[in-house]
């Protein structure tokens, strides 16, 4: 199995297609593989480099708190480790604070960045919805936290589906089966780095041409968040669904794959 070692961790990362590179950054709680479903589609235009954050899925576990500066450095020497002087970025939730410290602290390592739901900053609601996601976790089973997470990400519109419902079905089973569960303190560890994250002000420094997106219904990372980082950075391009929520880039799949592609393809 492929691991780099990077910022005094090692960090489990698999290759897809090729081309030019693609470095993919996921979410809290979820380890680089759960981005499959877009992975697909994108190989066949890019080399895509997918890996699991400190904190979660093969990649080492340390203890917290974590920051988004120390993950954007952590990616910054996964990219080294790989030989890439450059590549096109793009992260969710998460990993879009962190694609923002990596801009900001390596940008000649990054070509451009796509956003999706973003937050350059947590209000007081922001932060009580990570510190009851650390509570959540300490106290569930897997497959009810994955639930209580479904529960958060998903728009009305993927619950009243009936292929999606049971899509949602089968991922809490999977859950109660991961053999490689993440660690309280690996969700801990993330979620300070998300509460902690504080760069409005340093959005400006981004030069690099930037792609925002975001769903409308979103109520783990609302809309004004996403609006004020689309704000906050010069020139960039934003784009919000509509009916979606925090999940729109799966909830809007088939517009969201090509979309996304054809931008980067262009910057």
């Amino acid at each position: 199995m492929p691991y780099a070692q990077s910022n005094g961790i090692n960090l489990y990362y698999e290759e897809r297609g090729t081309g030019d590179p693609l470095l993919l950054i996921m979410g809290i709680t979820a380890p680089g593989s759960v981005w499959e479903k877009h992975v697909a589609y994108w190989e066949k235009h890019f080399r895509c480099i997918l890996f699991d954050n400190r904190g979660v899925g093969k990649s080492d576990k340390p203890a917290g708190p974590y920051s988004s500066s120390q993950m954007a450095d952590d990616t910054a020497g996964l990219l080294q480790e790989l030989g890439i002087s450059e590549a096109r970025v793009v992260g969710v939730s998460m990993g879009s604070i962190i694609v923002q410290q990596l801009a900001i602290r390596h940008p000649q390592q990054v070509r451009s960045l796509v956003q999706m739901c973003p937050w350059a900053r947590c209000d007081r609601k922001a932060k009580a919805i990570f510190r009851h996601i650390m509570h959540i976790k300490a106290h569930l089973r897997p497959e009810q936290f994955q639930h209580f997470i479904q529960l958060l990400i998903f728009d009305k519109t993927s619950w009243d589906d009936d292929e999606v419902f049971q899509e949602l079905t089968d991922g809490q089973k999977e859950a109660a089966s991961d053999p490689i569960p993440q660690p309280l303190h690996g969700l801990e560890g993330q979620a300070q780095a998300c509460m902690n994250h504080d760069i409005l002000e340093k959005l400006a420094d981004i030069k690099t041409p930037c792609l925002v997106t975001g769903g409308e219904n979103d109520r783990f990372v609302p809309s004004w968040m996403t609006l004020e980082v689309a704000d906050a950075i010069p020139g960039s391009e934003l784009h919000m669904y509509k009916n979606s929520g925090h999940a729109f880039h799966w909830e809007n799949i088939e517009d969201f794959n090509p979309r996304v592609c054809n931008w980067l393809l262009e910057h």
